[in-house]
């Protein structure tokens, strides 16, 4: 496979480039507009969630910070597991409110221990699973610490449940165990297909939660998002590192650009959690959360240069291109199970999407390095 530690070279950045960019436009309004849906729930406490004893693993990432907001929004009791690391950071969660964080409990442990599994699932009603190491590329360097992180990680997160009996986990899963579509748009009868050892990783996962609700009578519950972007996401991402390159570097350097993705904002993601922890008699399933459209990587480039404004050149990066066998030609989401038994649908178009994590990623551009390829 081709060396991906070299990415070409930055080109030269002025202190002008660091202060945040001037975009075609604002994105304020659109952000109220899209997210009016969630805002009830800052004047009203949802009675099925009033004083929940909630656990979300994961909670320092992209996603799981984001449902840590949302559920205390909801006047859920919430214990956020971070990962320990010497510097003590919780990662995004230090992006919350100061007020939002002063109602969280945060601990700090690793799941790979199941005596720290244990301890933390104890005493929760709701255990929501987003914790993993999410990241293909690595994951061809480094295959056994994905795969026994990811499959040893959610063992003790079953072991746990199944001691402690909490009402419901819910399992995160990814688009990617699908690999190449046998046919699209997807839905949750597809056959898996495991082209990187990551995707191998989460179907293990997967397959063992799905073991735990057959053989224990777990209640478990496993979502499975298509691509979520949106305020927050690393640039391991894909739209992440477009809208960074493309602020910071005036140029934007990518791989394949053939590939399709369904892209899903983040607050839609969050949705889709929230609805399958209220929703009975669901046990055991499985649920899509997606939008049933596709775009391409090239097509994405150009429509976050015409938010931006301005030219802005793209061009190919033999660097990041995945492994022949490897990379996955189309993903596109059939959420009819979600829409009929959660009652969930997309809320928030792709352009109005994108225009909003333009917005934020302008405004946060220091905790990012464009001038890397981030596996």
């Amino acid at each position: 496979m081709p060396s991906i530690s070299s990415p070409p070279p930055l080109h030269p950045s002025t202190p002008q480039q660091r202060h945040r960019p001037t975009l075609a436009f604002d994105a304020s309004q659109r952000r109220r507009d899209a997210l009016a849906h969630q805002s009830l729930s800052e004047h009203f406490v949802s009675e099925f969630w009033k004083d929940k004893k909630v656990l979300v693993t994961g909670a320092a990432g992209f996603i799981g910070s984001h449902l840590v907001e949302r559920l205390l929004s909801l006047g859920a009791d919430v214990t956020a597991f971070v990962h320990y690391n010497a510097a003590g950071s919780r990662g995004m969660l230090d992006r919350l409110p100061i007020h939002e964080q002063s109602r969280l409990q945060i601990v700090l442990g690793d799941l790979r221990d199941a005596e720290s599994a244990d301890a933390a699932v104890a005493g929760h009603d709701i255990v929501f699973h987003l914790a993993a190491i999410i990241a293909i590329p690595y994951s061809y360097l480094r295959p056994a610490h994905v795969a026994l992180t990811n499959f040893t990680t959610t063992l003790n997160v079953l072991e746990a449940c199944r001691r402690h009996k909490p009402a419901r986990l819910i399992h995160t899963s990814s688009s990617e165990v699908y690999g190449n579509a046998q046919r699209v748009p997807i839905d949750e009868t597809h056959p898996l297909e495991a082209q990187s050892p990551y995707a191998a990783s989460k179907i293990a996962a997967d397959k063992l939660v799905q073991s735990y609700f057959l053989s224990y009578g777990l209640p478990a519950v496993t979502l499975r998002p298509f691509n979520t972007y949106g305020p927050r996401q690393s640039d391991r991402a894909i739209i992440p590192t477009i809208i960074t390159q493309a602020l910071m570097r005036k140029q934007i350097y990518l791989g394949a650009m053939h590939p399709t993705r369904d892209l899903v904002y983040v607050a839609d993601t969050v949705e889709g959690f929230i609805r399958i922890a209220e929703t009975p008699d669901i046990e055991g399933r499985t649920y899509h959360i997606g939008t049933g459209s596709e775009v391409s990587i090239g097509e994405l480039a150009d429509r976050i240069v015409k938010i931006i404004g301005g030219e802005i050149p793209v061009s190919f990066d033999p660097t990041r291109i995945r492994p022949e066998g490897s990379e996955v030609a189309r993903l596109i989401c059939d959420a009819a199970r979600a829409r009929a038994d959660l009652g969930w649908s997309p809320t928030v178009t792709l352009d109005d999407g994108l225009a909003m994590t333009v917005e934020w990623m302008g405004k946060n551009l220091g905790g990012y390095r464009p001038d890397m390829y981030n596996i």
